[in-house]
This record gives C-alpha cells, sequence and structure tokens, in this order.
C-alpha cells in the first residue's frame, strides 16, 4: 500500500477510485488503508501546494539556521518544540552539518521575519545564534514546478 501514500503526496486531489486503480487495488481496499494511515498518523493531512505569485499575495519565506545547545536527556527535541509551537514556523528539521535545526517561516515583511528572529527566537534559552536566509523566488516544491517557461521564453543555444 506504499503506492497509495506515493500517489497521495503526488496529488491529494485524486479520487478513492482513482487512487485504487492507479495502485491496483480495490477501492474498499483503498478506503481502508487511508482511514488507517490517517488513524494511525501516517497521513497528518492533507495540503494545496500555491504558487502566491500569482495572485500578487506579498509574502516573505526565510529559511533560518539555528544554533542550539542541546538538553541533557531530550537533546534537541526539548528546544525544537519550543520552536515549532509559534504559528509563524511553516517547517522544522534537525540537521547534520555545520548548524542544528532548519526553521521555515513566512511572514507579510522582511520586517516581520526579522522581528521573530530577534524577539522570539534567538532569545530562546540554548539557542546560541541564528543566520537568516531570505528565499527570493521558487521554482520547484514538493515535486511540483512553479512556473514552467513557455516555449517562445526558452534560451536556444546555436553551436
Amino acid at each position: 500500500m506504499e503506492k497509495l501514500l506515493e500517489l497521495l503526496e503526488q496529488d491529494c486531489s485524486m479520487s478513492v477510485a482513482q487512487l485504487a486503480a492507479a495502485a491496483g487495488v480495490s477501492q474498499a481496499e483503498a478506503e481502508q488503508a487511508i482511514r488507517n494511515y490517517e488513524e494511525e498518523r501516517v497521513i497528518l493531512g492533507y495540503k494545496a501546494i500555491i504558487d502566491w505569485d500569482r495572485v500578487r499575495k506579498e509574502t516573505v519565506t526565510a529559511l533560518i539556521e539555528v544554533n542550539v545547545v542541546p538538553q541533557s536527556i531530550d537533546g534537541f527535541d526539548r528546544i525544537a518544540e519550543r520552536i515549532y509551537q509559534y504559528d509563524e514556523v511553516e517547517s522544522m528539521y534537525l540537521m547534520s552539518g555545520s548548524f542544528d535545526l532548519t526553521v521555515i517561516i513566512s511572514g507579510r515583511t522582511l520586517r516581520e521575519v526579522a522581528q521573530f528572529v530577534s524577539e522570539r527566537l534567538a532569545p530562546i534559552q540554548g539557542v546560541t545564534g541564528t543566520a537568516t536566509h531570505f528565499i527570493l523566488k521558487k521554482y520547484k516544491e514538493k515535486h511540483l514546478v512553479f512556473r514552467p517557461q513557455d516555449p517562445e521564453e526558452r534560451e536556444y543555444i546555436f553551436v
């Protein structure tokens, strides 16, 4: 039934009948599997990916690198839980490498994002440093291309 999960991740707007046919199972089996996945919290929710630039909604998205001092028993989990409770936090990941956590947030303005970092995130006990990177343009997210080039916009290179 992993195929059902893959199909849902690609396009959660497919009907159960379409999902069942694509996965090669009966509709009843697909319905039961989806219900089980939802109850077990394998499926956490369903979400549309919106290209907000096409509707002219002004938002600022930032990726914030966060360095922390892990807690003795809980490691990174306690600090992570404190951070992801904020409504501004869209996504958060524990990382390997030169920083510990990646926090992705959105706001209406650069100032709003900067205030979140300076007034809410940086003062948290255990946070030792942050680096904020603003996303300038989204090209692809969750396997979806935001704005494919029109044929007349493509560059042609003649050799």
